[in-house]
């Protein structure tokens, strides 16, 4: 007697008979849209004729990387769709083995939800030409397409485009970060051109901020440039940032770095920010509205010129702006992508003449005097 063999569509109808699964009837109802972890399992294309309001496209392959990089808890209200509400059933399965308890899929996918007039949003896509110029992130696991698009939807500000500020905007152009925006007042200098990549020796002179928006629009024609060719401080800082999700300081004075951080408290903003001295540097990252230290918990006041030079008067290493540049656009990816683990609470020093890091932790300052008025005794920062 032969064992009768089971095809994909038998095990379909039984994982249907035996998974939970949720009518988009009640997916619509009352909050319970916007009480769940919503993931779109389909193919690009596919995404093309709209999505499910607030649902993260990420490839059935992924679901399960996905889900551990987001540290998304066994016990959270998830719902997983993909078109006709086949291949949610089978990456449930994954899911539940891997101790999901409250996942469910989609009945009929998003063929179910649209035909029956349910809202739908038109997501930001990857054209073509961006799939080609990042191709080498789409192969990357831990980016793929799902990350290439959180890198589009992005809006980063970095707050000078000298040593610093000009290999970060380079780098997160390259990247394919959506919209980037340049804050600086400066011209170039010739003194500038042994680290700020930006520049060449016709540019001496000229605005710095339209210099840096030509190469960098010839270079990457996909990203949107904002420019501001104006002084960034106290009383201009949170017009000049307002908009964006991360601020990246190039700045080289604690007055700009200052009031970078009361723009960022205001608007509940990321900061990834560094300074560089001759052969050495430091980075460092803070999210205050979620519960990380602010800038002026790690230094309270500014220190004194004699222990504090600026580049032109103590000189820096052309090669070391870069590297320090460098480790700046990978705090800033990591953020985006929501991957690997940021400064946050910690400062990272890169010794150049030895080759040699070392991290040093920080905590919130509750005598600071930036972030404590704000957050009222909590750690966090509250919504304004």
């Amino acid at each position: 007697m032969t064992t009768p063999k089971h095809t994909i569509e038998d095990l379909i109808s039984n994982l249907g008979q035996t998974l939970p699964q949720v009518s988009p009837e009640e997916l619509s109802s009352g909050d319970e849209l916007s009480n769940v972890v919503l993931f779109d399992l389909r193919e690009p294309e596919l995404m093309r004729a709209g999505a499910l309001p607030g649902a993260r496209a990420v490839g059935q392959r992924f679901i399960e990387l996905e889900l551990a990089q987001q540290a998304i808890a066994r016990d959270a209200p998830i719902v997983l769709y993909c078109q006709a509400g086949r291949q949610s059933l089978l990456a449930l399965r994954g899911l539940q083995d891997l101790g999901y308890s409250n996942a469910r899929s989609l009945v009929g996918g998003f063929s179910a939800w649209s035909s029956r007039g349910l809202p739908v949003e038109q997501p930001v896509m990857l054209t073509d030409p961006e799939r080609s110029r990042y191709a080498r992130h789409l192969s990357l696991p831990r980016v793929g397409e799902p990350g290439q698009l959180l890198l589009k939807k992005a809006r980063v500000a970095v707050v000078g485009t000298g040593g610093l500020g000009a290999p970060i905007a380079y780098y997160l152009a390259a990247a394919g970060v959506g919209t980037l925006r340049l804050i600086d007042h400066d011209v170039v200098d010739a003194s500038n051109l042994q680290r700020q990549i930006l520049f060449d020796t016709a540019s001496v002179g000229a605005p710095k901020v339209e210099v840096a928006r030509k190469r960098l629009s010839e270079f990457n024609p996909l990203v949107a440039l904002e420019v501001r060719n104006e002084m960034l401080d106290t009383g201009n800082a949170a017009r000049l940032l307002e908009g964006v999700d991360i601020v990246v300081d190039g700045s080289d004075n604690f007055e700009t770095r200052y009031a970078v951080n009361q723009a960022v408290l205001a608007h509940r903003q990321t900061l990834v920010s560094a300074s560089v001295f001759q052969f050495s540097g430091q980075v460092y990252s803070f999210a205050p509205h979620l519960g990380t230290p602010c800038y002026a918990c790690l230094f309270p006041e500014a220190a004194p010129d004699s222990l504090a030079p600026s580049c032109s008067a103590s000189g820096v290493v052309g090669a070391l702006a870069g590297t320090v540049g460098m480790l700046q656009v990978m705090e800033v990816l990591n953020i985006i992508l929501q991957i690997g683990s940021p400064l946050f609470g910690r400062m990272l020093t890169y010794n150049g003449l030895k080759a040699e890091t070392r991290q040093l932790s920080f905590d919130v300052n509750p005598s600071c005097p930036a972030c404590q008025p704000i957050r009222g005794g909590s750690t966090e920062v509250p919504a304004g």
